[in-house]
């Protein structure tokens, strides 16, 4: 099945396999498009009305709404992305994501929920790569005009410290 052709109902019938393969596909694709600086796509990945938070793990664990990045829609997405390309000041850098374990939790509704374990790495010039960030993904996603979208991503990272260098979206 292609994600292209999906409904809510025959998402929710399809085999495990057939969907696990439909959730590697959506969060390689994700991943790709932030790896690959086509950040203009990265918003497409979302519902309209969706939530996307990167927040440190003690914060999340405690309830605590403080994050490091807040977007309550497409919109703000995208308001973010022109940002980045316009009005941003950093250096040239290069990011590559690793997404594993990925979990199907179940479903919500008509909604799916879902937890991927990421590390990001970066590498800017004439430097070693680095370990960036390291966490989880705690995602719900929908299915959204025929295609899977997260309509909540919170990317809950371990360390309690805030990198200072967060442009990209992770």
């Amino acid at each position: 099945m292609s994600a292209a052709d999906l409904n809510v109902n025959e998402l929710k019938a399809l085999p495990a396999r057939e969907l696990r393969l439909e959730l590697e596909t959506l969060y390689a694709e994700y991943v790709a498009c932030i790896d690959s600086d086509e950040l203009e796509r990265f918003p497409d990945f979302f519902t309209e009305n969706c939530l996307y938070k990167i927040q440190p793990r003690t914060n999340y664990e405690r309830g605590l709404p403080l994050a490091t990045w807040l977007s309550e829609s497409r919109g703000m997405l995208k308001d973010r992305m022109v940002a980045i390309r316009q009005l941003s000041t950093h250096g040239p850098r290069h990011l590559r994501h690793v997404v594993s374990g990925i979990r199907i939790l179940g479903w919500d509704g008509d909604a799916l929920r879902c937890e991927a374990n990421y590390a990001v790495f970066e590498t800017l010039p004439e430097q070693l790569t680095r370990v960036f960030q390291v966490g989880r993904y705690l995602d719900r996603i929908e299915v959204d005009a025929g295609r899977l979208r997260f309509a909540e991503k919170l990317c809950v990272f371990d360390s309690e410290l805030i990198p200072n260098t967060l442009i990209y979206p992770i």
